[in-house]
């Protein structure tokens, strides 16, 4: 039995290979061509054989050795309209490859599959995911483009530009380094698809639980119906517009953006450092926020 592989870990040292090799200008990552070559260097017995689109029913990207196991292949769904998604989806299996092709022989990923796991083992997908986004946008990296710079839609715009992803997959990624409180939600309709908080605004109850509730948009929330898009995409408001337990001092900085493709908004919050840290019952669960079940829509796009 081999000893489980860390997503980060994995591929972090591959991102160094790639910079010793290519440089530091060397985005986006051409993830195709890397699952190839990457395998037939280091595991030469069983690479990755062929990476291809296909119209693929019901999943988005497909990992899969041959009854000999000397060969993968990898798919992934080419009627996907974002080539951001795509290249997430390829990075996602190789990642299956990379981390956990000891396992099994065959790994379907797709928009149907909301189980993200079982709560005794490892998550896999999860763990898929953890790779690609790091694979795809090094934190090194990533904070060189935004470090020192207002944060806003237009600059994750460009962090989604350079690394060939979507604006959600950027913006979720910032919010890993954001430097307070951040909150990242999509909606349509007026209601909340997935919500994810950072680490900071999880620990002081600033999360949206909304795996287990429908949860409809503040009215006066910019992204909500009722403001007609006539305005800015841009607002100071109180938190408790949002955030009921806020104090009533504390305010949130409040952007939108509409993610075309993918015909839904992207809200982002961003709060000052918490007064206090709400108090949380041990059955509550903030961090399934339900990102990760509707992510698939988003731009993390593979779950199995």
């Amino acid at each position: 039995m081999t000893d489980a592989k860390k997503p980060m870990a994995e591929a972090n040292r591959i991102s160094s290979m790639l910079n010793t090799v290519l440089g530091a200008n060397r985005f986006p990552v051409k993830v195709d061509e890397l699952a190839l070559e990457y395998s037939r260097q280091c595991f030469s017995d069983s690479p990755i054989d062929k990476v291809q689109g296909e119209d693929l029913d019901g999943f988005d990207g497909l990992l899969k050795a041959n009854k000999s196991r000397s060969k993968w292949l990898v798919l992934y769904n080419s009627a996907t309209p974002s080539e951001g998604r795509k290249r997430f989806t390829i990075a996602h299996e190789f990642g299956h490859y990379i981390l956990h092709r000891h396992q099994q022989d065959i790994f379907e990923c797709g928009d149907g599959d909301i189980e993200t796991g079982d709560n005794n083992e490892r998550d896999i997908e999860a763990e898929a995911d953890l790779f690609a986004s790091t694979l795809l946008m090094p934190l090194d990296d990533f904070r060189r483009q935004v470090d020192g710079q207002p944060i806003s839609f237009d600059l994750l715009g460009h962090c989604a530009d350079r690394y060939g992803v979507s604006l959600t997959a950027a913006a979720l990624r910032w919010t890993e380094i954001a430097p307070k409180r951040a909150v990242l939600v999509a909606s349509r309709d007026d209601h909340m698809l997935w919500a994810k908080s950072n680490k900071a605004a999880l620990k002081s109850g600033a999360y949206f639980a909304t795996r287990r509730n429908t949860i409809e948009l503040p009215g006066d929330a910019l992204a909500h119906s009722n403001n007609g898009w006539a305005g800015s995409q841009q607002q100071t408001a109180q938190a408790q517009l949002w955030f009921p337990r806020e104090p009533e001092s504390m305010q949130v900085n409040e952007m939108i953006r509409v993610a075309g493709q993918y015909d839904y908004t992207l809200t982002l919050l961003l709060l000052p450092e918490a007064e206090w840290q709400g108090a949380r019952h041990d059955d509550e669960e903030p961090e399934e926020d339900t990102y990760d079940r509707f992510i698939r829509n988003g731009q993390y796009p593979v779950r199995k």
